[in-house]
């Protein structure tokens, strides 16, 4: 007798449970009464962040992270450590237990939504089980919806794009807490070699935030930061984290800092001057003062993270690697030699592969992506209040608009005017405006919203923001044709 694959009725099918997909299905539960199913390849909730290296934690607040109907964290400052002063910053363990309640506490006991953890899907409305093998086939009433399209990789699941001679070791940082009890150099890529004694030597890979975390993790773990050797292929611009804290004792460094900003945008002229502007103004920051960034990616930092990272002295700035064999280095640039005993940690892994911006509203089909930078959370928790509510598909594009994460420097700018365009769209249907002012995802909503009329000095600061933010729109053509164009979203 032939088996025949069972089949589910569904509104909106998700593909995938990290932040996008889960912010997603936590507002449209809130917003309608659809039916949602939740497919992933993952055993638990939570994308990428099953993945992530122990000592991971987010670059911003958590505050704003998550899903709009649950807090995450306790709303705490921070007192000892590099944040310190600043609002709590929740851990990867952390976000993975978060994650697993919503699903298990919110989501599934609503009666309206079915999470298929382990499970691939193929298309054309199957998935099937990574356990089993078992098909099963879903009628999808409404929409699917895309939540992996902009999924970033991680050190401990990509494939390094250099070679490693044997008797090279290297690990991702996920081996690092582990070196201590033997289980460290023999995990990762596999090319470690299997012994149990702990390097004193390391050489970091890559310039991104995770090598910037592992070189920290490293320091202050007691790693004599003379010992570490961080390859770097571009310098980085960074944000300054006091910027972006949701406080009303921070509204000066913020809502001020965001019409500083404005003003740079306004008076620049092109894009290393755009940069250093934001720089003199504390909007960004860098590492070495000697030299000028190349890159952009947005990552977040606390001035006391900046001072650790340069207390690193050995930087190798010859391009990317090629090619890690016993005693040397290979570089696009050149050649490095590296001592014996030396161990590589590899933090080459890209989390934000360059994609094609597309529509996010596609007919039958939603594809999330980044509608105000950098904040996939609330950009998709928004999409899906603009699903709920509007049923016109020029309209649904119109307000989510997907903003192109800048690759190159040149591309910032164009970033930037497509998230104030979006903003634009949003302030104008007074319902989202509403929403987006409640939304605890937002960030700053509320935090304008709470300043008295009576406040002059507070009103003055959002006076001068609206005005810089009119000039910066009006310089915004100029600057993004200095740059080419690269930026238009």
């Amino acid at each position: 007798m032939a088996v025949v694959d069972p089949v589910i009725e569904t509104d909106y099918l998700v593909v995938g449970a990290g932040a996008s997909g889960l912010a997603f299905a936590d507002t449209l539960l809130d917003e309608t009464d659809a039916h949602v199913t939740i497919v992933d390849r993952h055993g638990k909730p939570g994308g990428h962040w099953n993945d992530a290296y122990p000592f991971v934690t987010l670059h911003q607040p958590s505050a704003f992270y998550g899903v709009n109907s649950t807090e995450l964290g306790s709303g705490r400052k921070d007192t000892t450590g590099l944040n310190a002063g600043l609002y709590e910053l929740a851990s990867g363990p952390e976000i993975c237990g978060y994650y697993d309640r919503v699903v298990s506490t919110r989501l599934v006991p609503s009666g309206r939504v079915s999470y298929h953890p382990m499970s691939d899907y193929e298309g054309e409305g199957r998935f099937r089980s990574l356990l089993s093998g078992a098909v099963t086939r879903v009628h999808v009433r409404r929409k699917v919806v895309d939540a992996t399209y902009a999924s970033p990789t991680v050190p401990s699941t990509h494939t390094p794009s250099f070679s490693v001679a044997p008797g090279v070791r290297m690990v991702p940082p996920n081996a690092l807490p582990g070196l201590g009890s033997g289980t460290g150099t023999g995990t990762g890529t596999g090319t470690g070699t299997g012994t149990d004694e702990v390097p004193h030597r390391f050489t970091v890979l890559g310039g991104g935030k995770t090598a910037m975390d592992t070189v920290v993790w490293l320091v202050q773990a007691g790693a004599d930061p003379d010992a570490i050797t961080w390859v770097v292929p571009r310098d980085s611009w960074l944000i300054n984290r006091v910027t972006t804290q949701p406080a009303p004792e921070f509204f000066d460094a913020v809502i001020g800092g965001q019409a500083d900003q404005m003003a740079a945008f306004a008076a620049a002229t092109s894009t290393d001057d755009l940069f250093l502007r934001l720089e003199a103004c504390g909007a960004v920051t860098r590492i070495d003062r000697e030299r000028t960034p190349g890159m952009f990616h947005l990552a977040t930092v606390a001035p006391g993270e900046v001072e650790v990272l340069r207390r690193v002295r050995d930087v190798v700035r010859l391009g990317r690697v090629r090619a890690l064999e016993p005693g040397r280095m290979v570089l696009d640039g050149g050649e490095v030699p590296v001592a014996p005993g030396t161990l590589f940690v590899d933090c080459t892994a890209s989390a934000v592969r360059p994609r094609p911006v597309q529509p996010v509203f596609q007919g039958d089909r939603i594809v999330l992506q980044m509608l105000r930078l950098p904040q996939p959370a609330f950009s998709s928790a928004l999409t899906a209040w603009v699903e709920a509510h509007h049923d016109d598909e020029e309209q649904q594009n119109r307000l989510c608009a997907p903003v192109r994460f800048p690759h190159t420097l040149d591309e910032y700018a164009g970033s930037v005017m497509t998230t104030m365009l979006n903003q634009f769209h949003w302030s104008q249907d007074r319902e989202l405006r509403r929403w987006i002012r409640t939304s605890r995802l937002d960030g700053f909503g509320k935090l304008v919203a709470g300043v008295d009329r009576e406040d002059a000095q507070r009103q003055a600061v959002l006076a001068r923001y609206r005005e810089q933010a009119m000039a910066a729109v009006g310089n915004m053509p100029a600057l993004t044709g200095a740059a080419g164009g690269a930026g238009a979203g």
